[in-house]
């Protein structure tokens, strides 16, 4: 019915970052209880406004708080991470977690962040291909060798083969090393000639096609329900502006990957109608009884907790009775 993704933006003009991250563990256990299907943690560094580095630990807090909820990591940026550590970590996530924890690893655009880590960006492509095996094989918990060396990632992790991990991208070289390497793919656009390439190569590579999700440029990533719009984008426009500005500046000349919007206003946004929108409680339930899925982002902007949790419960008392039978539609 929903989902809530949480990015830890926090901007000068927003929520300092200690409540923001008091408020997403809160969310998240609260969410549980009412009708969340999964938390959507993101990962960027050297951002001007706190985006979250360290998703891995975000989700071992909220794993904590929380039993059955599912938690995704999407997209763990792998060029920077040393595999074999990393499949440590995932390991001890999958078992405090008890197995609730997915991820969706890429190989990231942003030039700033690979100079940070020392990592040559030019060769994101082919460290991917180097590392996205590695971390596969390391994150099962079985022993092997590996250019000479011993690997036994333990303790051994919760679910039997580890946790599940799949590839995201735009591009059709993305597609293609999710189906060699036999994962998942999730697309950042709606084109089919993504879904074909990532079929093909998983063929060609001796693997059944797994998951392949493509998403539509007009599928809103982030999503707010009120009983009042105008009030409500008088409330939300700044904060909903700062993220779709961030996202933006970082994707100059990209018209291809979903959620993203260049509007220069509030109000453009608004009439946009795609990447952030604010529907109704009418809008949010027909939405829902179609077969939609309400992408949530209440902290988004760095928007103050008090603020996010009105609108958060606005979609627990008005949209979730009315989507599961326990209440007669209006008029």
């Amino acid at each position: 019915m929903y989902v809530m993704r949480f990015d830890m933006r926090a901007p000068g003009t927003g929520a300092p970052a200690r409540e923001l991250y008091a408020a997403a563990a809160d969310m998240a256990q609260w969410g549980e209880s009412h009708g969340c299907l999964s938390v959507l943690l993101c990962e960027h560094h050297m951002s001007e406004d706190g985006y979250l580095p360290s998703p891995l630990i975000l989700a071992g807090v909220m794993a904590a708080r929380t039993s059955t909820i599912m938690i995704n990591i999407a997209a763990l940026v792998l060029p920077l991470y040393d595999p074999v550590r990393l499949a440590e970590e995932m390991a001890v996530l999958d078992i405090v977690s008890g197995g609730r924890i997915s991820y969706v690893a890429a190989i990231g655009y942003r030039p700033a962040e690979y100079e940070m880590f020392g990592v040559d960006f030019h060769r994101r492509g082919r460290l991917a291909d180097e590392k996205l095996p590695l971390l596969l094989r390391a994150k099962t918990g079985e022993p092997f060798e590996h250019d000479g060396r011993s690997i036994h990632v333990t303790p051994a992790p919760y679910t039997p083969g580890g946790p599940m991990i799949a590839w995201g991208g735009g591009s059709v070289a993305a597609a293609r090393r999710a189906g060699r390497h036999g994962i998942g793919f999730l697309a950042q656009g709606s084109d089919k000639a993504l879904q074909i390439a990532y079929e093909e190569a998983a063929r060609a590579a001796g693997h059944e096609p797994g998951m392949c999700l493509l998403n539509s440029p007009d599928e809103p990533s982030t999503v707010f329900v009120a009983e009042d719009l105008d009030r409500a984008w008088d409330e939300l426009g700044p904060y909903l502006m700062h993220d779709a500005r961030s996202y933006a500046s970082w994707n100059e000349g990209n018209t291809d990957t979903a959620s993203l919007s260049f509007a220069q206003t509030a109000e453009e946004l608004r009439a946009e109608g795609r990447s952030h929108q604010i529907l109704t409680v009418d809008e949010a339930v027909s939405y829902v009884q179609g077969g939609g899925l309400l992408r949530l982002h209440p902290l988004v902007g760095g928007l103050p907790p008090e603020i996010g949790w009105r609108y958060l419960q606005t979609v627990a008392d008005k949209v979730l009775p009315r989507c599961s039978g326990d209440q007669p539609a209006a008029g």
